[in-house]
């Protein structure tokens, strides 16, 4: 099967970045939300990162 990275429609807070990278890899989206709460402490860098993620990263289509 042919696995693609989308933004969650289901699992989203503010853009679905976290809900859908949780879903690509298996794990929890939590966890992925807590990794980038860390990441953006960290000089805060990782707002900018999610910023680029929600751009680039395609919504899923509904159908």
């Amino acid at each position: 099967m042919n696995k693609r990275l989308y933004k969650s429609n289901d699992n989203r807070i503010i853009a679905g970045v976290c809900g859908g990278i949780g879903e690509y890899l298996d794990v929890d989206p939590t966890l992925i939300r807590l990794a980038w709460v860390v990441f953006c402490a960290m000089g805060g860098s990782g707002l900018i990162a999610y910023l680029i993620a929600a751009i680039l990263i395609p919504c899923q289509a509904r159908y």
